[in-house]
């Protein structure tokens, strides 16, 4: 295992606990709907929101009692569910190289699946006997679906603002992050600077994140991601390094054209190719994974954010638990999958 991923050593055993945890839900459930998250909690995944909710935790109190392991189950449950509504908004039908639920199930089936997802999310939240972790989570769910609203009424507008993309992958991955890392911090007593400072290193190190998935849908190995590259551009979503290529190049209209009548051709008003993919979104994905200044300007932003999260650690205790949410940070920027 990496240094990077030293915090999954640490939390090792008792992701593990949030592993049986999560099974519980298929305990009583409608036959297909267990037998889906069985599918969905051993399709993968880092589990690295647990984890820092874990580890947030253990800077400030010695073992892991059920109420924490509640709370990281929670995060991963609700981090699950906005995959699965993510899928179905998306119509993807592949993630980390398996089918997705909207691929086996109706749509109305995967919208109900996801929504007990969410119930059962809140249930274990509701387990740390938290009123404040609880609060915390309700208003994530909140930012979570707001930002999803917002990605999709922005559909299809190529020349947007920084800050709106910003605003976005808040929404839609920093902030768990960041509550996560906060929430573990209250369930321990930790002090309210050092909750505050966890809260700043999660935010940061999610954007890094989400900078870093936006990069690889370009430069990333379709068999290692698991999906198409260029998912989000083909869906009419901007992400960073598309802001950049888009920002230099000579005609910028040609390209909105280009988009405009890809997303005319999945409206289902003009012809596609034989494999249902246009021949000219991808000469353009190639393109955008191919500018270097592009890429690397992204990937600069991503080394900031990731950068300002280590900083965020300098008042928490020394050692090695704060050592491996360092790491973490380099690994997010570093990682190719």
């Amino acid at each position: 295992m990496s240094s990077g991923l030293a915090i999954l050593d640490f939390t090792h055993e008792d992701l593990q606990r949030v592993e049986l945890k999560m099974r519980e839900m298929c305990e009583g459930a409608f036959g297909p709907l267990g037998e889906a998250f069985l599918h969905l909690i051993g399709s993968g995944g880092k589990r690295l929101r647990p984890a820092l909710a874990l580890m947030a935790y253990r800077f400030y109190a010695a073992d892991g009692p059920d109420r924490i392991i509640a709370l990281a189950a929670a995060v991963e449950t609700l981090h699950t569910a906005t995959l699965v509504h993510d899928d179905l908004i998306d119509g993807a039908l592949m993630r980390r190289g398996k089918t997705t639920l909207n691929a086996q199930w109706s749509k109305g089936a995967t919208v109900l699946g996801g929504d007990y997802l969410f119930a059962r999310s809140a249930g274990f939240a509701a387990e740390t006997g938290s009123l404040q972790v609880v609060q915390i989570f309700a208003d994530t769910l909140r930012i979570i679906c707001d930002g999803e609203l917002r990605q999709m009424f922005a559909n299809g507008q190529w020349q947007i603002p920084k800050e709106s993309y910003y605003r976005r992958i808040f929404a839609k991955t920093a902030s768990l992050f960041a509550a996560a890392a906060r929430m573990g911090a209250i369930l321990a007593d930790a002090p309210a600077a050092a909750e505050q400072a966890l809260y700043d290193y999660g935010y940061h190190l999610g954007m890094a994140f989400q900078i870093v998935d936006d990069i690889l849908d370009f430069v990333g190995d379709e068999a290692v991601l698991g999906k198409p590259v260029g998912s989000d551009l083909r869906q009419g979503t901007v992400t960073l390094p598309f802001y950049y290529f888009l920002e230099a190049h000579p005609e910028p209209e040609s390209v909105a054209m280009l988009l405009e009548a890809d997303h005319e051709r999945r409206a289902g008003h003009v012809p596609a190719g034989p494999d249902g993919r246009s021949g000219g979104i991808d000469r353009l994905v190639r393109m955008v994974g191919q500018d270097a200044r592009a890429i690397t300007a992204a990937r600069q932003e991503a080394s900031d954010f990731a950068q300002e999260a280590k900083q965020r650690l300098d008042g928490l205790p020394a050692g090695e638990l704060r050592q491996a949410l360092a790491d973490l940070a380099d690994f997010v920027v570093a990682r190719d999958t």
